[in-house]
Order: structure tokens, then C-alpha cells, then sequence
């Protein structure tokens, strides 16, 4: 079978550069794409007087077929058809011959792969939009489960202030809901149609790529037919928004480590999300929350990968974006299969609300309310900052707590606690006073989840407008 584009050349590939060259072991997941935009292609082309009506409906008939087998696994794919587009194509002009042949009016394999992969690319942003969306479903039901149920907030690794566990599962979906609409932004800006811009100039031809667009459902077709077939920004913004979206998986499952620990004992992973040891049978280890925090360094890849092969390519196309569907394909499984099962390892996950209590009398975590209730009796919180230090420093070294400090022990630390000046901060009063907008009281943690709950509601209703 001789290639499609052979007639300039004396000499067949060599067998290891064949090899080399060919994209068809990756690039053959694109074959729906790939046939639905050449059945848009041969539309615009019959409507346009480009090739007649009869041969329209045999071409799209024909590459119904391919679809069908295909679809059933009956389609023989091999190395020499180079890529889906030949593949496809040559299969057709093998049914139907000269008929066969028009398809590739009017385009090039420049813009078809760019079509291609923008249409698969809008497909599957709707299946990730789909799983990020059940992710922050899944964190507003926990986060109102345990609303007003305190733990421990940390700043470097060290004990800072009590906040209730649902405050803590907030702060992820405010990251989370960044993911969502920084992928919204990829897709409003990918959804232009290269299709018809040729190899870089466009065409002689009377062609309607506003038609074309329409058929494909794109906002409408790319400007500048140099950009259309040279741009792969939608792959490169589509990489970083993986890799940053999986950076939050990958802090989450950070701290599921932790807290799945003795040392933390935190919360109690389902065992369907777990392993035992080869060796010890009292190990319950949590091996998915380590595989999805490390599945992030292969996404990083994909992202810096491309970053790469595109720094240095000069306009328009070159055969260096060959390499950019086998990173990106593989991010967008990563990134689905990570937040699937991050989703519904967190729906199996309870918070072990006994053990964390063992642990807030540790760190002096209403430090920073004393300082505060001194700031509200007139002191500068400078100088409330520094008495508070005092007391933490004389608690230490005497192994006492703020609750334990005698009214002689505060006229030793400072002469301006003599008095009755140390207020009665439980921890649970702590975190019930801390009110301020987007703070961790649990009336302010259910305002968040309230307005968290209108958002998700309006983002999967314009999602669905949007994918229609």
C-alpha cells in the first residue's frame, strides 16, 4: 500500500523510519473525531458546488462504514498508514476509488489533526468538568457533615489554630472550584474550528469555514490559518490546568498519608481503598492516597514535555507536534481516573473525631485569641503578640497550659497580666468566635457551604448548555 502523499518521491521509507514516523498507534483513538469532521468537511464541500451531491452521500456513507468497524474492532490498522487521517482515508478510497480521493479537498492533514484533537479535546473536557463537579459535591456533603467538629490547623507542619473539620474541606473546594473554571476558560478559548485553514494559506477554492465550524458545533472558525494549524496553546493550557488541579489532589492525598497514620490517627480510609502488607499482617496501608500523590509527576511531565517541543518551532506546521497527543491523552486518563477515586475514597473516609480530640490540647492553639482579646481591652497587638509569647515561653518551660497559669504566674511573666485580664477561651469558644468572613466558625463554614452549593448548581447547568 503506497503512501498518499508518494507521488513526489523515488524511494519508499525506510522500515525503521516508517516506524519512527507513524503515528497511528496513538493517534487512532481520535477516529471518531476524525470521521465526524470529514463528514463536516465533504457537507461544506457538496453545499459549496465543491463535489456533487452523489459523491457527498457516498463519501459520508463510506466513512459511516469505517465507523462501524471500527467501532466492532473489525478495522486493520498498520504502520504504513502513517495516521488516523490515512488510515481513514485510505480505507475509503479503497471502497469507493476516485470518489474516494475528493474527501481530501480543500484540507490538509494540518488542519484535520488540529481539528481532530480540538474535538476530542472538547469531549473530554466535559467528561473532566463532569468528575471535578462530583469531587466538590462530594466535599460540600463532608464538609456539612462535620461543619462544627474541630481539629487542628497546621502552618508548617506545626500546631496553629483549632478549625472545624468542614472549614479544612472548604479550603479544598475553593481549589477545586478554581480548577473548574480555569477549565472552562480553556474550553471557550479552544472552541474555534481550524478545520479548512489547509496546509498554512488557506485555499483557492470557495469553501465556507463558517459553515464547517457551525456543522462541528464550534463557536465559529480560527482567524488566521497560519495560527490554526501551527497553534497547540489549547494543549499546553489544557496540560497546566491537570498539572495544577492534580497539585491539589496531590496535597489532599498529602494529608490523607498523614492522618491515616498512628501518630495522626485522624480518620479511617475504607478498606476498599487500601492494602495490607506482603510481610505484616497488621499493616492497613494507603497506598491509593500515595498512588494519586504520585501520579502527579508523570502530568508534570506531559505539561513541561510540550512546553518544549513547541519553544523552539517556527511557523507554520512541523512535525514536532506530532508529540503532542501521547502526553496530553495520557494526562487526561490520569487526571479522570485521579479525581474518580479520590471522590469516592473521600465519600468512604470518616473523621475519627475521638483521636483528634486527644490532640487540641497540644501547640496552644488559642494563642492567637488571647493576643486578641488583649488587643480588644486597648493593648496594640504588637505588644499582646509579645505577652502572648511570654506566656507560651513560660508554659514551656514549666509544662503548663494557659488554663493551669495562676494569678501569680502572670504578674511573674508580665506585670501588666496581674489581674484579672486572662480570659476563659476553650477551644471550642476559639473557633465559634472566629466569624469573619470566610473564617472557620461553623456559622461562617455553613455560609460557605450554602454559597458553594448555588455555584455548583449554576456551573453544572451552564456546563450542560455549554456541551449541548
Amino acid at each position: 500500500m503506497a503512501n498518499l502523499w508518494s507521488g513526489r518521491f523515488e524511494k519508499s521509507m525506510d522500515e525503521i523510519v516508517e516506524k519512527f514516523n507513524a503515528s497511528i498507534g496513538v493517534d487512532k483513538r481520535l477516529y471518531a473525531c476524525d470521521i465526524q469532521g470529514s463528514i463536516a468537511h465533504v457537507t461544506m464541500l457538496a453545499k459549496q458546488g465543491i463535489v456533487a451531491e452523489v459523491e457527498k452521500d457516498q463519501i459520508i456513507a463510506g466513512l459511516q462504514r469505517i465507523k462501524e468497524q471500527i467501532d466492532a474492532g473489525e478495522f486493520q490498522f498498520y504502520v504504513k498508514q502513517e495516521d488516523i487521517h490515512m488510515a481513514v482515508e485510505g480505507a475509503l478510497i479503497q471502497e469507493l476509488g476516485d470518489t474516494g480521493k475528493r474527501l481530501h479537498t480543500a484540507r490538509s492533514r494540518n488542519d484535520q489533526v488540529a481539528v481532530d484533537t480540538r474535538l476530542y479535546m472538547k469531549e473530554q473536557i466535559g467528561e473532566v468538568l463532569g468528575r471535578l463537579l462530583y469531587m466538590e459535591q462530594v466535599l460540600l456533603e463532608k464538609a456539612a457533615k462535620y461543619a462544627d467538629s474541630i481539629m487542628i490547623g497546621f502552618t508548617h507542619v506545626q500546631h496553629a489554630q483549632p478549625v472545624t473539620v468542614g472549614f479544612h474541606l472548604m479550603a479544598y473546594f475553593q481549589m477545586f472550584k478554581r480548577d473548574i473554571q480555569r477549565l472552562e476558560d480553556t474550553y471557550e478559548r479552544m472552541d474555534y474550528c481550524p478545520l479548512g485553514a489547509c496546509a498554512l494559506a488557506g485555499t483557492t477554492l470557495p469553501t465556507d469555514r463558517h459553515f464547517t465550524a457551525e456543522l462541528l458545533g464550534f463557536k465559529g472558525p480560527t482567524e488566521n490559518a497560519m495560527d490554526s494549524v501551527s497553534d497547540r496553546d489549547y494543549v499546553i493550557e489544557f496540560l497546566s490546568n491537570a498539572a495544577i488541579s492534580m497539585m491539589h489532589i496531590s496535597r489532599f492525598a498529602e494529608e490523607f498519608v498523614w492522618w491515616n497514620s498512628q501518630e495522626f490517627s485522624y480518620i479511617a480510609i475504607d478498606d476498599s481503598f487500601c492494602t495490607g502488607s506482603s510481610i505484616m499482617p497488621q499493616k492497613k496501608n494507603p497506598d491509593m492516597a500515595e498512588l494519586l500523590r504520585g501520579k502527579v509527576g508523570r502530568v508534570y511531565g506531559h505539561l513541561v514535555q510540550m512546553l518544549t517541543v513547541m519553544k523552539g518551532t517556527p511557523l507554520a506546521y512541523n512535525k514536532d507536534f506530532q508529540e503532542d497527543k501521547e502526553g496530553l491523552f495520557d494526562a487526561l486518563d490520569t487526571w479522570k481516573d485521579s479525581l474518580q477515586i479520590f471522590a469516592k475514597m473521600l465519600e468512604k473516609t470518616e473523621f475519627r473525631l475521638d483521636q483528634i480530640a486527644k490532640h487540641l490540647h497540644k501547640g496552644f492553639l488559642n494563642a492567637t485569641d488571647i493576643a486578641e482579646h488583649f488587643v480588644k481591652q486597648g493593648m496594640p497587638f504588637r505588644e499582646a503578640h509579645e505577652v502572648v509569647g511570654k506566656m507560651v515561653k513560660f508554659c514551656e518551660q514549666q509544662d503548663k497550659d494557659f488554663a493551669d497559669l495562676t494569678e501569680n504566674d502572670l504578674k511573674q511573666i508580665d506585670e501588666w497580666l496581674a489581674g484579672d485580664k486572662l480570659p476563659d477561651l476553650s477551644i471550642k469558644g476559639c473557633v465559634e468566635a472566629r466569624v469573619s468572613f470566610g473564617g472557620t466558625a461553623p456559622s461562617e463554614v455553613l455560609r460557605q457551604i450554602q454559597v458553594g452549593r448555588r455555584w455548583l448548581e449554576e456551573t453544572a447547568e451552564r456546563g450542560q448548555e455549554t456541551m449541548e
